[in-house]
């Protein structure tokens, strides 16, 4: 996949981290848990799927949000991740 971002040299510049704590901030709001578990689930994330897959870490994004569970309007977070893949690695079973 071309990266248009690769391609004309994006930095992660001071805001662009800025950014990243922020998205984390709002997120351990909506879940009520902290930062740091949140980044430990990222990098969690982030060791399992590389296993199979070479990711764009710098365009990974997890969020939290409320969905609706059932009939009566009850909610409950959810977990979503945006990951961007490059390549499939090849895995051998064993």
């Amino acid at each position: 996949m071309l990266d248009f971002s690769q391609l004309f040299g994006r930095k992660n510049s001071s805001s662009n981290v800025a950014k990243d704590r922020l998205k984390l901030v709002l997120i351990h709001d909506r879940m009520n848990c902290s930062t740091e578990l949140l980044e430990m689930m990222r990098s969690d994330i982030i060791e399992v799927i590389s296993k199979y897959v070479d990711i764009d870490t710098d365009d990974f994004n997890i969020e939290v949000s409320s969905m609706e569970c059932d009939k009566s309007g009850n909610k409950a977070p959810v977990l979503s991740a945006n990951i961007p893949i490059k390549n499939l690695k090849k895995v051998s079973r064993g």
